[in-house]
């Protein structure tokens, strides 16, 4: 019989990717989703290898407690990416905070093996007083008060809900371990666009004429994905947070690279603030998971999967400029944007 995961949020964007590698390893797998198993969202999943034999789903809320322990009921392990992105403060500081708190003690109660809690980088780096020449490690956390000066509820609610979960596993003597994924780019599997591909398409359909003084860090959503399973297999990642991270650049180094690959797009050259120097990218560590066997994919690889999967799926207005896409360059296997000026990779 087939080892049992849960996967919460299961139709969701990097959800989506850990259940198709959890089928691709052998893995029956039990989704999670507040939709039914037979809505139109979550189509796509009974569409992956291996769905029609090891794949079973649960509607379930996070505040459903009860919910929630039925559907870890003979679990060897849980991987909660479900977390509302947008919406109300109020409803994502109740969701994400005691939604988590609910899925810990659930793990609890039911004696899964390891929990595998999905966190986000802006649990870490949110914080005034960081040493910017400092890499975000598992010993980083966001300041709840810069978070709630500046209104950045979502990151507020992540940080207070993964120290709330540290606290709760470490009281029920549950084995957990965090995934501290940053922007998520590469195919959607999932009908819907999802909030991190939307951070290019508006460069893509000229939504907007410059680009912001920021930057960020990049992962492909596949290695995402990669990294919630193998620290769920590997004895030694429990009670750890691992940066899930590839590359950090610039918003302008992005517009560069997607008008290389994608010159027929009107993709801005210009950055909207064009008084201060280019703002600084946080420095982060990934070696936790390359010691864990991790290798990842480039970012020139996933921009170019992301845009072609944007485009298949017709979140992207077609362009006339053909011409201009006959000149594109096409990443190869091994080719690699050099190392950011101003936000080099560690």
């Amino acid at each position: 019989m087939a080892v049992l995961v849960c996967v919460t949020g299961a139709g969701g964007f990097i959800g989506s990717w850990i259940v198709k590698l959890l089928l691709a390893r052998g893995y029956a797998v039990r989704g999670t989703s507040r939709a039914a198993a037979d809505d139109p969202r979550n189509a796509h999943l009974w569409a992956l290898d291996g769905a029609a034999e090891r794949l079973a789903m649960a509607r379930v809320d996070l505040l459903d407690r009860a919910g929630l322990r039925a559907a870890f009921d003979g679990c060897d392990g849980v991987i909660h990416t479900a977390a509302p992105l947008v919406g109300d403060p109020a409803e994502i500081l109740d969701a994400v905070i005691a939604g988590t708190r609910n899925v810990v003690e659930a793990a609890a109660d039911a004696g899964v093996r390891r929990l595998v809690l999905s966190s986000t980088i802006s649990a870490m780096y949110m914080d005034p007083r960081r040493d910017p020449d400092a890499p975000l490690d598992e010993s980083s956390w966001s300041d709840l008060d810069y978070c709630m000066k500046t209104k950045n509820w979502y990151s507020y609610a992540k940080t207070v809900a993964e120290k709330s979960a540290w606290e709760a596993a470490r009281a029920r003597g549950l084995d957990m371990a965090v995934v501290v994924p940053v922007i998520a780019l590469g195919e959607l599997l999932q009908p819907g666009l999802n909030v991190s591909s939307t951070h290019i398409t508006k460069y893509l359909n000229g939504e907007v004429a410059t680009y912001a003084n920021a930057a960020h860090a990049y992962v492909h959503v596949g290695d995402a994905a990669e990294a919630h399973v193998r620290v769920l297999e590997v004895p030694s990642a429990g009670g750890r947070r691992f940066v899930c991270a590839e590359s950090s650049l610039h918003r302008g180094e992005l517009c560069r690279a997607l008008a290389e690959l994608f010159p027929e797009y009107p993709i801005p050259t210009r950055c909207k603030d064009e008084v201060n120097p280019p703002k600084m990218g946080y420095r982060f560590t990934n070696q936790p998971l390359k010691d864990l066997g991790m290798k990842f994919t480039p970012l020139r690889e996933y921009l170019y999967e992301a845009v072609r999967s944007l485009k298949e799926k017709g979140f992207i207005q077609k362009t006339t400029h053909t011409k201009a896409a006959d000149k594109r360059i096409l990443p190869t296997p091994t080719e690699n944007l050099p190392a950011p000026i101003w936000a080099a990779k560690l």
